[in-house]
């Protein structure tokens, strides 16, 4: 089934006193690439959550957001620096015996000295079970991103096999065009040769036959056209593959171009000329279609 490289995907989930929050968006990239951003001390968990990711997308580009709140007001323990404490009011008693101060230092004094008192928040240690529940969220939220990115390569798949539609109506014109061009051919340069010698001089008949026969062989596409055929066969049999297509696509699009060219560069007739124009215009639209499939 065909699968767009874009998409995006959202979840959220409460644990270990958080409310979590996971978004999930990838776009077009030649190969699998994953970036995550989330707190500091949950980077631990990026490894996992990248695996968790590369199991559900095979191409493209994919950015993952982890914001993390807390669900309470944050819990904070208050330590003292007794240490320090122990410090100041020794050097304060030295102050005061050197120079004959008699103020004491109370405890105001003391709350003013900075890093005496600090407040940290509690936080619970990366664990695993944090490690479960965020790859649980992150999966919910690729999950979600999948549906999107098979939905809109159903639109994808849609469109490619009507414009491909179109490729085999026009190699159907080219087939039927393609004897004619040499008959056309062989009846303009009977007409000229004749015109310019003005029926003074009979024609040649084996020399006229034989300039026919070069151009026939170089305007000949029907290997052109076979091949073709087999590339739309082939395309047909990839647009109904479960597996991710996007650069068997790709390469199959430019072999595609690539015989379109080479009939363009033989064909010495409007018609035929026409049809090429028109099969490379299609060609293009698909290549653009197809840059967006995994």
């Amino acid at each position: 089934m065909i699968c767009s490289m874009t998409g995006f995907g959202q979840a959220n989930r409460s644990f270990a006193g958080y409310n979590v929050f996971i978004d999930v968006k990838s776009v077009n990239h030649r190969y699998s690439e994953v970036s995550i951003r989330m707190p500091k001390e949950w980077a631990v968990f990026e490894d996992a959550l990248k695996k968790t990711v590369l199991q559900a997308v095979r191409r493209g580009r994919v950015d993952v957001f982890v914001t993390a709140e807390r669900e309470a007001a944050s819990t904070k323990s208050v330590t003292v620096d007794f240490g320090l404490a122990d410090a100041y009011l020794q050097a304060a008693e030295e102050l005061k015996g050197r120079y004959g101060y008699a103020e004491q230092v109370g405890l105001k004094d003391l709350l003013r000295l900075p890093d005496l008192i600090q407040m940290k928040e509690l936080r619970k240690e990366p664990d695993e079970e944090i490690e479960q529940e965020l790859c649980a969220c992150l999966q919910e939220a690729v999950a979600k991103l999948s549906d999107m990115r098979m939905r809109e390569g159903a639109f994808l798949e849609q469109d490619i096999r009507e414009r491909l539609a179109e490729l085999k109506r026009i190699h159907t014109e080219l087939e039927a065009l393609a004897p004619g061009v040499v008959q056309d051919y062989a009846a303009k340069l009977t007409n000229r040769i004749q015109t310019l010698l003005q029926d003074q001089t009979p024609v040649d008949e084996m020399r006229l036959a034989t300039e026919i026969a070069i151009f026939a062989d170089r305007s000949n596409v029907d290997e052109e056209l076979t091949r073709l055929k087999s590339h739309f066969g082939q395309c047909d049999q990839l647009l109904s593959e479960k597996e991710p297509v996007g650069r068997k696509l790709d390469f199959l699009i430019q072999e595609m171009n690539r015989e379109v060219n080479t009939i363009g560069s033989k064909s010495n007739h409007s018609e035929p000329t026409a049809r090429v124009i028109a099969m490379k215009a299609e060609l293009e639209k698909m290549r653009e279609q197809i840059q967006n499939i995994e």
